[in-house]
């Protein structure tokens, strides 16, 4: 009998509001979208095996190959993410007293999510694969649980910074407010996850380049030093960005468009004003808000999202920013 494949996936996650505050004790919205995914297979098999996809390669034809590839993928695949993970999933289960049979398996990962351009690639495979384990092994493991469990994998094992955010809209999926409330983390060690419902979004579009290649661990550069002093300028900003994100809520609440719209470009026109922002992405966001969208950071750089008022304004945005080499979508929620 042929073995039982197992098959996992995750979604991109753009953040409409309320980043990067959610890695300092703030609130975010987050949102999937099913326009791109990371899908993990695994099955049964005498050996544990772990399988490369393209990212992964190490041999290629010729010095400008490994550029590309490097400017494409980064410098590191999916091989070490899979690994933490499953390395993880056995250290939570040893903790929780959740025995796991010997059987062994082969697991591999597919994913066609624009890479290091802040749409949580690398924790959608974190999280497809997971979700096989848990699969495989018969262990369920409740969701705020699951979204530590995610994070721990990229900031305990690899030492990726990260924040929640990412983390807890993959493994909910749909649109989701969250609360990192200080308190609340520290009483029950995750915060309060909310879905919200997706029909009261306007019109949304995501662009990102197709020319970066600058990893989360360059972008986040040394804020996290400076709030750890208490600096007042990154401190207050953090407040700031939590409270755009209640402010979010409740224009969508109110079906608020536009309202919703300024809070966004104000969340990157703050974010400007402490971190170093690379040209190219700034000309990215000066670029979609000439054609009248509104536009910040759907991450960490490297892609924006925003709202446009109808189809006219959505041609306009892609009409402006693809010659740039910058790719325009409208995100299918999950």
């Amino acid at each position: 009998m042929p073995a039982v494949i197992i098959q996992a996936k995750a979604y991109p996650r753009a953040g409409l509001i309320g980043n990067p505050s959610d890695g300092y004790f703030g609130k975010t919205i987050a949102f999937t979208f099913s326009n791109f995914s990371a899908e993990v297979q695994l099955y049964e098999t005498p050996e544990l095996d772990i399988l490369p996809a393209a990212r992964d390669h190490s041999r290629f034809s010729s010095l400008q190959h490994l550029v590309e590839d490097v400017r494409q993928y980064g410098y590191y695949g999916g091989i070490r993410l899979l690994k933490a993970t499953i390395k993880r999933f056995h250290d939570y289960c040893a903790e929780q007293h959740l025995a796991l049979d010997a059987r062994n398996f082969t697991i591999r990962y597919q994913t066609d999510i624009p890479g290091q351009v802040g749409l949580a690639g690398s924790s959608a495979i974190i999280t497809a694969g997971c979700r096989a384990l848990m699969a495989f092994y018969g262990v369920d493991i409740p969701k705020p649980v699951l979204a530590n469990l995610v994070l721990a994998v990229e900031t305990c094992e690899l030492g990726i910074p990260a924040g929640l955010q990412d983390r807890v809209a993959q493994v909910y999926q749909g649109l989701v407010y969250m609360d990192f409330n200080r308190e609340l983390m520290a009483r029950q060690g995750y915060g309060r996850y909310e879905p919200l419902d997706p029909a009261r979004l306007p019109p949304l579009y995501l662009a990102y380049r197709t020319d970066l290649a600058e990893g989360t661990e360059v972008f986040h550069n040394n804020i996290r030093a400076r709030w750890e002093r208490g600096e007042p300028e990154v401190v207050a900003a953090m407040a700031y960005w939590a409270g755009l994100a209640d402010q979010a809520r409740e224009a969508l609440e109110h079906g608020a468009h536009a309202r919703l719209a300024a809070l966004m470009n104000a969340n990157f026109d703050r974010r400007r004003q402490i971190y170093r922002i690379s040209a190219g992405n700034l000309r990215m966001v000066e670029a979609a808000r000439a054609a009248g969208a509104s536009a910040k950071f759907s991450g960490s750089g490297g892609a924006i999202v925003g709202t446009y008022a109808d189809e006219a304004m959505f041609a306009a945005l892609r009409a402006r920013l693809e010659p740039l080499g910058i790719h325009v979508i409208q995100p299918q929620l999950v």
